[in-house]
């Protein structure tokens, strides 16, 4: 992978009834370069429209990933990988860091309303299948969409020095979690 190459990894951070996602443009060398900000309802379906307006905000041509923090942040507000992936053009990865028997049974016993259900369980089941990676002696959890599993194997130890956590989500948790405390905290 040439270090030059960029990823935009997406976190997020929870306040209230908002998710805060931060993107953070971050090259295989580890150098940062960019930020863009978005929010997503706690709880809603959102995710994946804020996901796509964060990056058509960004205005880059220059990316050549999309990385995900997992697959349901905020609530079950799940990501659609293949509409993220089909929005941007880019290969979209999402990583977990913990092992889990599925959303399913969580996503029934989270809502009252079938029909909140059956959206949130269409989009899950949707979504391609999890497989397990080991990275620098740590295990993550890949879904892909635009590369096969080899490749987005590849992609993902490329962007990961160290540790287990891919450096663009790394980053962009960081920016998330600061986001999320300034607007907790104010500095006025």
């Amino acid at each position: 992978m040439k270090p030059g190459r960029r990823a935009l990894g997406i976190a997020t951070s929870d306040r209230d009834q908002l998710s805060h996602l931060a993107g953070a443009v971050v090259r295989a060398d580890r150098a940062v370069d960019g930020f863009e900000f978005g929010t997503c309802t706690v709880g809603g379906s959102d995710a994946t429209a804020a996901v796509c307006e964060l990056f058509d905000r960004l205005g880059r041509e220059d990316l050549g990933y999309v990385f995900l923090a997992g697959i349901a942040p905020a609530w079950f507000n799940l990501f659609d990988l293949h509409a993220i992936g089909d929005h941007t053009g880019l290969p979209t990865l999402s990583i977990a860091f913990e092992a889990s028997p599925g959303l399913g049974d969580a996503i029934r016993d989270g809502f009252d309303s079938d029909a909140a259900v059956k959206e949130r369980l269409s989009t899950y089941r949707a979504q391609p299948d999890r497989r397990e990676l080991s990275v620098n002696d740590e295990t993550v959890f890949v879904r892909s969409v635009g590369l096969d599993p080899d490749e987005a194997d590849e992609v993902v130890r490329a962007y990961t020095p160290a540790g287990g956590r891919p450096e663009p989500l790394r980053v962009a948790r960081l920016a998330a979690r600061a986001v999320g405390e300034q607007l907790a905290f104010p500095r006025y």
